[in-house]
């Protein structure tokens, strides 16, 4: 009976010869393509790649959410168009200039 361990194969991505023990099936979203490809060429099936596996559905949305009504009394005030609070000022010590001649 043959073993094979002298055997080689082409990679059905690259097309170049490898031994027929170093070519592996690839897989796309955890099946397998029926292509053989290079250890060192092969994609690892990526858990982005299973697509509809995962519920991405979001469980804490609002159903008709409201929209927030501008009463116009913020710091930003828009209502109206200007607001006293914009108007902060703030000091620290004293600044004394003195102009020599």
């Amino acid at each position: 009976m043959a073993s094979g361990k002298h055997a080689f194969g082409i990679c059905d991505r690259t097309g170049f010869r490898y031994k027929l023990a170093d070519l592996v099936p690839e897989y796309d979203n955890g099946t397998p393509t029926g292509m053989r490809v290079g250890k060192d060429v092969a994609d690892g099936d990526h858990p982005q790649n299973f697509t509809g596996t995962v519920d991405y559905t979001d469980n804490t949305s609002l159903t008709n959410p409201r929209p927030d009504v501008d009463r116009g009394d913020g710091l930003y005030g828009w209502k109206p168009v200007w607001n006293d609070a914009q108007y902060i000022t703030a000091s620290l010590g004293t600044v004394t200039v003195t102009l020599g001649a």
